[in-house]
């Protein structure tokens, strides 16, 4: 076959194959792709000529889900053969409208109403990252959560807190309640004794200033513990 003939047959196949999976998305939603497909469809942009499959399928099989892939620092996310920078922004871009979209349902909405927004959201920020980090969301008077900052990043198993600063930081929001959060990259939510002591801390700092700390929630890949519930607060 001639070079121009079957560079011709190959974009209309990997064109068709664009049509077909845009066409089950329309009629069947997420739900009708698998995750390699889902994420074919995600580097349509980057990638406007050529198969997007074996990317998509290397992406997966070295990271190992789309939630995985999207939440994978681009350095590592180029270590793909296939993946530059713009394929890797693209795929930021993903999480960044995610995670926006999340936080946009819970900020300056009642705590109560939204505690399982708030756990998607935790679970969608920090449970694939590959280093420790700690998130304090910011309860005002009225029990809506009008702030959510990242104070520390860590190494792979610790993050360095102090109640000092986790308290200053609330009087400067005029916050009245504080709910901590911090992932576990190994994926195991079980609090650890530092967990717990440093907990202690926060809460005998914030108490004579009338700062509750309303939970302290730790996010692991499958799952997550609460402070509250396991009565450590």
């Amino acid at each position: 076959m001639a070079k121009g003939l079957e560079d011709a047959t190959n974009q209309a196949s990997f064109l068709g194959h664009r049509e077909r999976l845009r066409e089950r998305f329309e009629i069947g939603g997420t739900d009708a792709l698998p995750d390699y497909e889902l994420l074919e469809m995600v580097l349509f942009r980057a990638i406007r000529r050529g198969d997007t499959k074996p990317i998509a399928k290397a992406l997966i099989a070295r990271f190992g889900s789309f939630a995985e892939v999207v939440s994978a620092e681009p350095e590592r996310l180029m270590e793909v053969k296939g993946v530059g920078p713009a394929v890797a922004t693209e795929i930021k871009l993903i999480q960044a409208a995610a995670l926006r979209l999340s936080r946009g349902k819970v900020i300056n909405r009642p705590l109560l109403s939204s505690w399982k927004a708030i756990i998607d959201y935790c679970h969608a920020a920090m449970a694939f990252a590959e280093t420790e980090s700690f998130r304090l969301l910011f309860v005002d008077k009225k029990n809506q959560l009008i702030a959510d900052e990242v104070q520390q990043t860590g190494s792979v198993d610790h993050t360095p807190v102090y109640a000092r600063e986790v308290i200053k930081r609330a009087l400067e929001l005029s916050a009245s309640a504080i709910i901590m959060v911090h992932n576990h990259p190994s994926g195991d939510p079980t609090p650890s004794m530092p967990d717990i002591e440093m907990t202690k801390k926060v809460v005998a700092a914030g108490h004579p200033l009338g700062i509750l700390i309303h939970d302290h929630i730790i996010i692991g890949r499958k799952g997550h513990v609460s402070f509250r519930n396991l009565q450590l607060i």
